[in-house]
């Protein structure tokens, strides 16, 4: 996929998707099936990049999703997926880069991330698990405007 401009100097491909690393845990089973109660649902998510090969234009992104599962203090259950992606993005400005690797590629893995997460939840025995979607615009918007100014 190619991202459309005036020149065809901006490239934007996602060269390939794939599971970075996995985790599924219920320590409590089967006694958690046992709760008519649904468990109180937590979810963490991180977004990480950084250029794999610079005469090749390749940036690795990932993004994390933790899910935590809790009834009375007691974990239910624990899954964690960091999707990646190697993307091969040339001819974006500098200060436009940072919008492209925490807006745009994460935008891309959520419905991967979604799905593996989703996946280890229904396997483990539980029912399936929907993750909203994610407003990467607005999050990046937050965390610059968390950063202090520098002069």
């Amino acid at each position: 996929m190619s991202i459309p401009n005036s020149g065809d100097d901006i490239i934007f491909n996602l060269e390939r998707i794939y599971v970075k690393d996995v985790s599924f845990e219920a320590p409590n089973t089967p006694h958690s099936f046992l709760e008519k109660t649904p468990p109180e649902v937590s979810i963490q998510m991180g977004i990480e990049h950084a250029q794999v090969s610079e005469p090749e234009y390749l940036f690795e992104a990932a993004l994390s999703i933790t899910v935590t599962a809790a009834f009375q203090g007691k974990t239910v259950f624990l899954a964690e997926a960091k999707q990646a992606g190697l993307f091969r993005i040339r001819g974006v400005p500098a200060e436009e880069m940072p919008k492209v690797l925490e807006i745009t590629c994460p935008s891309i893995l959520l419905p991967f991330v979604r799905e593996t997460i989703n996946s280890l939840v229904e396997r483990g025995g539980f029912p399936q698990l929907l993750i909203n979607p994610i407003n990467f615009e607005a999050l990046h918007q937050q965390k610059h405007e968390a950063e202090p100014v520098q002069h």
